[in-house]
């Protein structure tokens, strides 16, 4: 096994670690004490969830708190914190990685880029990983535990167990909750709203921003691109995704035309952070106006940041891609931000994911649409919901057979580790031509 792994491209290790673990968390949850059903779930039901938890997306087939035990639901909280931390330290090594295996040059300027520690700091970045989502996961555990128990009239430990089950899942970007509606009783409780989407922001920045920040947080000037585009977008994002809910939304009596005005802030506030690969809704999505799930699809599909617990193209991606437009629109000779030229590779790359995925989402919601017979527009949704490891639904995810929800499997399989793998993949092989064939310009548009 040990010279079976030393062979392997680092690209396929991730793949090869991720297919283990869901398959042990499968195994795992097909005990017959894992659901309160007689017998065990079936393969498939086990399958899906592993799957979900572990690639922290949150899509499920059965209700959570219902059909899986305790001990089941402590196997699903094991699979995200494990997916969770699993993907930013990897992530996070990687970077390392592709570092160390390029030119001296391009080493330096890779290791800038990604805001990556010393080479041989490996051991204190696992140990910062793992520092950073228990310190936070106990933040918002804190104050999700009193808020449960304090005005919500549940026993200490049962207010403890869901603090911490939705702090990780929060944290994590998973999106699993412990009642059947998400968190939709919940619309207008801005402490647990707030905290749980401070929690998704946080577990979707990166590590390596958060390395940074620690680091410079007194010299935003010398943040590194990576970092300033990260922020730049998180931001950006998050009050496009709030100001469209809250437009869309507003008269929407299904969903915040009841509340009053600081519900419908914060219900709009909330739903505009969660498309970013957390799951979590305080609102049925279901009864969204069209319009919002347009929104929703386009956010849940750029994600979140690199090297964090989200999915999706990444945000960083997203950027780079309006700035190559926005260059080419101005006729400027290079793509610069913040001061800074973004180099051919890193272009070349973002287009790569991009097309990737979007051939992804379009093959799996065919392949959907033909096994389930259902609409476009909900079936896109699902669709980019599983790639982007999201997790939001508008109720149909049970509805899909076998073929169906196995398509959705392979979805959130490729989602977790296509993109950043990719990315890796490419970075590694680079290589230096010695010559150059003549330049030839093809038509374009």
């Amino acid at each position: 096994m040990r010279s079976f792994l030393r062979r392997r491209h680092p690209a396929q290790l991730i793949v090869f670690a991720f297919a283990a673990g869901i398959l042990v968390g499968t195994l795992l949850l097909l005990a017959p004490f894992a659901t309160t059903e007689p017998g065990r779930a079936s393969f498939t039901t086990a399958l899906f969830t592993s799957t979900s938890a572990l690639c922290v997306t949150g899509l499920v087939v059965v209700d959570t708190p219902t059909y899986w035990t305790h001990y089941g639901q402590v196997v699903i909280l094991g699979l995200i914190q494990v997916g969770g931390i699993g993907i930013m330290t990897l992530a996070s090594l990687l970077a390392l990685l592709v570092a160390r295996r390029l030119g001296l040059r391009s080493r330096l300027v890779a290791q800038a880029e990604t805001a990556a520690p010393e080479l041989q700091d490996v051991r204190r970045l696992v140990v910062g990983v793992v520092l950073l989502s228990l310190l936070v996961e106990a933040l918002a555990a804190t104050v999700l535990t009193l808020r449960f128990w304090l005005s919500y009239d549940l026993a200490f430990g049962s207010a403890l167990y869901r603090g911490i089950f939705h702090a990780i899942s929060a944290f994590n970007n998973a999106g699993f909750a412990l009642w059947s509606d998400s968190l939709v009783q919940f619309v207008t409780d801005g402490w647990i709203s707030v905290t749980v989407a401070l929690a998704i922001v946080a577990g979707g920045l990166g590590f390596p921003v958060w390395l940074e920040l620690r680091r410079r947080f007194r010299a935003p000037r010398s943040w590194t691109l990576h970092t300033k585009l990260t922020l730049a977008g998180t931001f950006f994002l998050i009050v496009f995704g709030f100001v469209a809910v809250l437009v869309f939304e507003w008269s929407n009596a299904r969903t915040t035309g009841e509340l009053g005005v600081g519900g419908r802030l914060l219900a709009s506030f909330f739903q505009g952070v969660t498309p970013r690969t957390a799951g979590f809704n305080t609102l049925d999505y279901a009864s969204l106006e069209p319009e919002t799930l347009l929104v929703t699809d386009v956010l849940m599909f750029v994600g979140a940041g690199s090297a964090s617990t989200g999915g999706g193209i990444k945000v960083t991606t997203f950027v780079l891609l309006i700035l190559m437009v926005w260059t080419e629109v101005r006729g400027d000779p290079n793509v610069t931000a913040f001061e800074r030229r973004v180099s051919a590779h890193a272009q070349r790359q973002a287009l790569a994911v991009t097309f990737i995925a979007l051939n992804a989402v379009v093959i799996a919601t065919l392949a959907l649409m033909a096994e389930s017979g259902l609409g476009f527009q909900e079936t896109l949704f699902e669709a980019i919901s599983a790639f982007g490891t999201v997790g939001l639904s508008t109720g149909i995810t049970a509805d899909f057979g076998e073929v169906g929800r196995l398509t959705l499997v392979a979805l959130m399989f490729l989602g977790r580790t296509g993109p950043y793998t990719l990315a890796v993949a490419l970075a590694l092989r680079e290589r230096r031509r010695l010559y150059r064939f003549p330049e030839e310009r093809p038509i374009i548009g």
